[in-house]
């Protein structure tokens, strides 16, 4: 014949669990996009004390991991960062293509200037994925297929605007890949020279830099022009 439970043990079970710790929340993520998480909390700790700031166990803190898990990821800092990288290097190039691609212009030289524009405004929004992507210290460039390919398509699209221009008449008969490089470094000064705030020394305040962006891509696209067809200035995008 079964017993039942004394008054006193029913007592007992009932204190103990009304002194039962809470349950641990779940994570408001699956472990599927653990990377994603790891690669928000490291822009965070980037925009927050610099590049310098950022480590796996720091990045694994925010992201409220246990300090073992990202090593599943990545193994070290630097591939941390790389992925940082890769990720803001496809946001560019999804930035560029589009662009590109809604400009519709016959023109190739004021494709050209679009997808300069383009990288000017993407660096402008999106200022700490710039800092990380353009800063081959912090990275593994060479082991990265992604970082490769897309930074490769993006000359590869300069080159064949460039390349049409000159069959067009529109642009010289001069090496290509030294204008494309030109156009490169003109872009990448000035996104760099706003991230290190040096344009105020040059006389560019902040709410004059889409003014001055535009002034500056008129000037190389004329430059490009210059000894060809074309030239009337082209009417800013």
């Amino acid at each position: 014949m079964a017993t039942r439970p004394s008054p006193a043990k029913k007592k007992s079970r009932a204190g103990k669990a009304a002194g039962k710790k809470p349950a641990r929340p779940r994570k408001s993520y699956h472990h599927g996009n653990l990377r994603e998480v790891l690669i928000a909390a490291t822009l965070k700790l980037v925009e927050e004390g610099g590049a310098e700031a950022v480590t796996v166990r720091e990045a694994a803190r925010r992201a409220d991991v246990s300090p073992g898990a990202p090593f599943r990821h990545f193994p070290n800092r630097t591939a941390l960062m790389t992925a940082v990288a890769e990720e803001a290097t496809h946001r560019l190039h999804a930035a560029i293509f589009e662009a590109v691609e809604r400009a519709g212009a016959d023109d190739p030289l004021a494709r050209l200037r679009v997808l300069g524009l383009a990288y000017l405004r993407w660096a402008h929004d999106n200022p700490t994925h710039f800092a990380v992507a353009s800063n081959r210290s912090l990275i593994d460039y060479d082991r990265s297929q992604s970082l490769q390919r897309e930074n490769g398509e993006i000359q590869d699209l300069m080159s064949r605007l460039l390349e049409d221009a000159q069959r067009q008449g529109l642009a010289p008969a001069m090496d290509a890949a030294s204008i494309r490089l030109a156009g490169r470094a003109l872009v990448y000064g000035l996104a760099r020279m706003r991230i290190d705030v040096h344009l105020p020394q040059w006389g560019v305040a902040d709410d004059q830099y889409a003014r001055a962006v535009d002034a500056v891509l008129d000037f190389f696209i004329a430059g490009v022009s210059r000894g060809s067809k074309a030239t009337k200035p082209h009417a800013l995008c």
